[in-house]
């Protein structure tokens, strides 16, 4: 098994990041992380570990700039949520990619991307608003990319399908209360009729969240089916880890 270590990274004043890469000198791809809505907590710092033992140097850019909320805390979750600004959150993921594609052991060139609930909504986003950035992008369960109407408020982003150069993954629960069929045909409609790549997955008796075995909506059988589609979208759009 691949060694790797792992650390805060100070991107820029105020901002931070979770890094975890190979010991090994590389150079190895770079892939960013986007969280969900309860802050850069256990899960993800193990997501970027995992990713790293796969060979790849992942960091998760600190969205909520310290705070974590308990997986059961979901109304201040979500509230904190509210607050972000979507042009805060694609700056400081920029100068987060910028920040680590300058270190050596990070191969030079386009990145992968992956994102989880909230973080979905943004790799959907970081594909067109980062496009110069992005080889290929993932999204496990992003709310907020089509609602009829988001209770979060948060704009839908269909209207960025055209500026999307990278191909797109996207993963759904069948189960997801949250994000119904609907808003499926909705993407797929879309991104159809702006002739991208993608695929899009729907899991039988997977909820919103099925990913994290932090929490009691964790799906053991698709969890591991999507991580495992999650990597081989990344080893065919980012090539050899080495």
């Amino acid at each position: 098994m691949t060694q790797i270590q792992s650390q805060w990274l100070d991107i820029s004043a105020g901002l931070r990041a979770w890094y975890a890469r190979p010991k090994e000198n590389g150079p190895f791809p770079a892939v960013l992380v986007f969280i969900e809505a309860f802050g850069v907590n256990e899960h993800f710092q193990d997501v970027a570990e995992r990713l790293a033992r796969e060979g790849y140097c992942a960091v998760v850019p600190d969205s909520y700039h310290g705070r974590v909320y308990d997986y059961t805390d979901f109304s201040s979750a979500i509230g904190h949520l509210k607050t972000l600004r979507d042009a805060q959150v694609m700056a400081e993921a920029r100068a987060t990619l910028e920040h680590v594609r300058s270190r050596p052991e990070v191969r030079p060139g386009r990145v992968g991307v992956v994102g989880f609930c909230m973080g979905g909504r943004y790799a959907f986003m970081a594909n067109a608003e980062l496009a110069d950035s992005v080889s290929v992008a993932v999204a496990f369960y992003g709310g907020g990319i089509a609602p009829e109407k988001d209770p979060a408020g948060r704009q839908p982003l269909l209207h960025l399908a055209e500026s999307m150069q990278a191909p797109i993954t996207l993963l759904y629960g069948a189960e997801d209360t949250s994000i119904l069929p609907d808003e499926h045909g909705r993407i797929a409609t879309a991104l159809s009729r702006a002739k991208k790549r993608y695929n899009l997955s729907v899991f039988p008796d997977a909820p919103h969240g099925f990913f994290s075995d932090r929490r009691d909506s964790y799906r053991a059988g698709p969890a591991q089916a999507a991580w495992q589609i999650t990597l081989q979208q990344f080893r065919e759009y980012l090539g050899d880890q080495a």
